[in-house]
């Protein structure tokens, strides 16, 4: 456990947080069995509407009367109408006759309910006869890890187990691509582009340079107006023309209290009404203009499939498949190319083709961390900070086996907080918390895996020469 020192309270700070975090674990798994025994409830509801017309012999219509009427009984009592428990009844029955041993799994704690959706959801695009393989092999990879990290792997499995090609699923599924507005409350409303993975993660990376770009250089764009002090003084009462707006824009930026989910909002607009950012005006700064700004992507691509000689999905970053024409279609475009070679064994990237220091060595960790390696986190690397595990100011070495990615937030938290982590061979970290509780964060195993290409078929032996 943590020392009482480190941490505000002393010993009165840490019992009260052992006996929250206890709590907080007991009614997880209370309120996991109650979840999984609604479900079974839910179940037989459906097998017994099934159960009455099996009895009559009747008609599909019939069947449907059936599971409305028992549907809007049990929504009597659950305070919901008969369509949202006609639903839930269709999911429960999917899951607890479709998915036995991640209900199993859940029911024994070693997976939680976030990773039965997951396995579902990802699981029910293979036939119903594929569901038992694909639930065996997603259960062992749910045990180690948080749903949101496990889900593009899942998703990556599926697509590889499914007997239709990535590649010809996905070109049906894009041309379902649509640009929808959902009218909100309060003179708001959401507008929903349907694109490829990419596409869409592209847009959300630009975005988010963008708006850090804004945030990042208020104080110089105020500073190269000549400070916000004039804005408020006398002076501001008696300027005219150019001067007044000059001073109101001034204003403007050093009250600038945005987040950056409403900057990136702002700047989406600003881009697609004006065909360039122009509200926020970042070109004598050191970021530069908003409109150099170029979107980045992570992606792992098998060689097979860069070469052609597979069709499968390539891996996003640890966040979903994208199909291998435009994986292809980056790949050509990059201007660096990295080989990775994984250990046999674990998976984990050992090495590369580039070792070069700094460059190469971030490259490389990149490519093994993929995420912040917070346990939880997946915040893409590209996007976070390499971190030095132990601190190089207290003589921590700039050397892999004392390197990983940390999020802003969790760099932050290793700095500042009672947690404390160590790395041991292979890249794996062990979180400590301030009650002493251990967290491994194994280096992500990628969802896609570079395997040894086929031998080529036997020839047959060249007939002799006619001389």
């Amino acid at each position: 456990m943590t020392d009482a020192a480190e941490t505000p309270g002393g010993e009165d700070y840490l019992a009260t947080l052992a006996g929250v975090v206890a709590g907080v674990d007991s009614a997880a798994r209370r309120i996991a069995a109650a979840q999984i025994d609604e479900l079974r409830m839910l179940a037989a509801a459906g097998r017994l509407a099934e159960a009455q017309i099996a009895q009559r012999n009747a008609r599909v219509q019939v069947h449907d009367m059936a599971l409305r009427s028992i549907a809007a009984e049990v929504g009597g009592v659950m305070r919901v109408t008969d369509r949202t428990v006609q639903r839930r009844i269709g999911e429960a029955r999917t899951l607890i006759e479709g998915f036995p041993a991640t209900v199993e799994a859940w029911e024994q704690g070693r997976i939680v309910r976030g990773h039965a959706i997951a396995i579902v959801e990802t699981g029910t695009s293979l036939p119903a006869e594929m569901w038992a393989e694909f639930e065996q092999v997603a259960i062992s990879r749910c045990v180690r890890d948080t749903p949101n990290r496990v889900r593009g792997e899942l998703e990556i499995l599926a697509h590889r187990m499914h007997p239709r090609s990535f590649a010809e699923r996905h070109e049906e599924a894009a041309a379902t691509r649509c640009v929808r507005i959902v009218p909100g409350r309060d003179g708001m409303s959401d507008v929903i582009a349907t694109v490829p993975t990419v596409i869409a993660e592209g847009i959300h990376d630009r975005l988010t340079q963008q708006a850090r770009a804004i945030i990042d250089t208020r104080d110089e764009r105020v500073a190269a107006r000549g400070g916000a002090g004039d804005a408020f003084g006398e002076a501001a009462t008696t300027r005219t023309g150019d001067g007044d707006r000059d001073d109101d824009a001034t204003t403007i930026i050093a009250t600038d209290q945005r987040s950056i989910d409403q900057v990136r909002a702002d700047v989406l607009a600003d881009l697609l009404l004006a065909g360039t950012p122009v509200l926020d005006d970042t070109r004598d700064t050191t970021a530069g203009p908003l409109g150099a700004i170029r979107a980045r992507v992570q992606i792992l691509v098998p060689a097979a499939t860069l070469t052609g000689e597979d069709d499968g999905p390539s891996d996003l970053a640890g966040r979903s498949a994208i199909d291998p024409a435009t994986a292809r279609t980056l790949a050509g475009g990059a201007q660096i190319w990295e080989r990775l070679f994984h250990d046999p064994t674990t998976g984990v990237t050992v090495s590369t083709d580039s070792y070069r220091v700094p460059s190469g060595m971030r490259r490389f960790l990149q490519a093994r961390d993929q995420h912040c390696r917070f346990p939880g986190c997946r915040v893409a690397a590209i996007r976070c900070e390499v971190d030095h595990t132990h601190d190089h100011a207290l003589g921590g070495r700039t050397e892999l086996s004392n390197l990983a990615h940390l999020c802003q937030r969790h760099h932050s938290m290793k700095q500042f907080t009672a947690w404390r982590v160590r790395q041991l061979q292979g890249g794996v970290l062990e979180w400590t918390s301030p009650l002493g509780r251990i967290y491994r964060e194994d280096a992500p195993t990628p969802a896609v895996a570079f395997t040894p290409a086929a031998p080529p078929p036997p020839t047959a032996p060249a007939e002799p020469a006619p001389f």
